[in-house]
């Protein structure tokens, strides 16, 4: 809901980094795989109950998943570079949750789980909408240049990024915001196929 209103405040400074960086010789992916490393720490630093730390970390990945997308538009985009920044980005969101569950199995476990299961929910009705999407040729620069449709919905990436700042900040309240956050993953899965079905018979 808020991407597309965020895009144009972020995204003239990344592209100045992006540009950069590029001329460095920095490449996209390494700006991916670097943003996976270092959400993966902060997956860690949350099982090991090191708030402060995870909240830099989740902040700073979320830096390298912006800008890794600016490095491409000033080097060279590729089909595979889109695919890889996407695969990151559900391993990151499924990592946190999971950090929150193994830390703490009986407080989190069940909150943790129906996050999970409203992610999956969730990314399978964004992937499907994003086939359909490019079969029927749909386009959009909203949420910046993508190498896939980007459907809009009540959630998307910053209410994500909210979201898991606010677990960091407020660990004591993993479940009731989890269970929350996890309705409405599933209520904006919901709200996309109702659109899926509109656009696509």
């Amino acid at each position: 809901m808020l991407d597309s209103r965020i895009r144009p405040l972020i995204d003239p400074p990344l592209n100045r980094l992006g540009l950069w960086l590029g001329r460095q010789g920095i490449r996209a992916n390494w700006v991916t795989l670097s943003g996976l490393i270092v959400g993966l720490g902060a997956a860690g630093a949350i099982y090991l109950h090191f708030w402060a730390l995870a909240l830099v970390l989740v902040l700073a990945s979320r830096l390298a998943d912006g800008l890794d997308g600016a490095v491409a538009r000033a080097t060279q985009l590729n089909d595979f570079g889109g695919y890889f920044d996407i695969v990151a980005d559900f391993v990151f969101y499924s990592a946190v949750p999971l950090a929150f569950v193994l830390g703490d199995p009986a407080a989190n476990g069940a909150a943790g789980a129906f996050l999970l299961a409203s992610f999956y929910v969730n990314g399978a009705s964004f992937l499907g909408f994003a086939i359909l999407a490019e079969k029927a040729r749909l386009g959009s620069d909203a949420r910046g240049q993508k190498s896939i449709y980007f459907s809009g919905g009540l959630l998307e990436g910053t209410e994500t990024i909210i979201f898991f700042v606010a677990l960091c900040l407020f660990p004591a309240a993993f479940v009731p915001l989890a269970l929350g956050f996890g309705a409405l993953s599933v209520l904006t899965a919901g709200a996309r196929v109702v659109q899926a079905a509109r656009l696509f018979r």
